[in-house]
This record gives structure tokens, sequence and C-alpha cells, in this order.
């Protein structure tokens, strides 16, 4: 049984590790926003458009900075420089961070409460994240 499971993780590591680094991520991001929310507007859990906004990106710059150099150490085990792959990393999470505050600006439209739409919107993020990570960011058939 134990053999079983060394051959499942070493088949599904970078996968495994990344849901790891991803809730690590979340829970940092998470902090940030909910620290935000209750110093800036008093705890609101049917933010405005315009709280979303502010929440969502200070959401997004917690986890790009932390998600950054974790994934590149721990998930992906990148040697690349820094310099060339950081700006990819923030532009593609860029893109991923519009998509936050599109989906929470519509859920919260529809008057889901923050917790549930933020999690619904930590989910479409997390999939997206991974695949420009993997295809655009850290993937391994260019030279450093």
């Amino acid at each position: 049984m134990i053999e079983k499971c060394k051959t499942l993780y070493r088949k599904y590591e970078e996968i495994i590790v990344y849901l790891i680094v991803g809730v690590l991520t979340t829970i940092v991001a998470w902090t940030a926003k909910f620290a935000a929310n209750a110093l800036l507007f008093h705890n609101t859990m049917y933010p405005t458009p315009f709280e979303n906004t502010v929440l969502s990106t200070i959401n997004w710059t917690a986890g790009v900075i932390f998600a950054y150099f974790t994934n590149r150490r721990f998930v992906f085990k990148s040697k690349k420089s820094m310099r060339k792959e950081a700006p990819k990393f923030v532009l593609s999470r860029v893109s991923t961070w519009i998509l936050d505050i599109v989906v929470m600006q519509i859920l919260t439209a529809l008057n889901i409460h923050l917790v549930v739409a933020s999690i619904i919107s930590a989910a479409l993020v997390t999939i997206a994240n991974y695949v420009f990570s993997k295809l655009f960011v850290f993937n391994k058939s260019k030279a450093a």
C-alpha cells in the first residue's frame, strides 16, 4: 500500500504539490483580504463594487508574491532567470486577477455571500493559474 502511494505521488507530484501550495497561497491571500475587509470596510459581507475591487486587489497582491516564490521552488522547481520568469508570472496572474474581479462582481451582484463567492472565484482562478504557470511561465521546453 505504501509503495502504491509513493508511486501515485511520484506520478502526480507536481499537481499534488501545486494544490498544497495553492491552499497555502489562498490562506495567505484570504488573510490579507479579510483583514483588509475588517480594517477598511468594517467586515461587510456584501461589499460594493468599489470595495470588491479593493479587496480583490489586496487578495491578488498578497497571493502573487507568496505564489511566485513557492511555485518556483516547490512546484515547478525552476532554475530559470527570475528576471525572465517573474514578469511572465505577474502577467499571467494579472489575467486571473481580472477573472477574479469579474466573477466576484457578478456573484456579489447576485447577492451571493462574500465567502461563497470567494470560494467559487478561487476555484476558477486556481485552475487558470495552473494552466498559465505550466504552459507559459515555468515550461521546461525553453532554456534558462
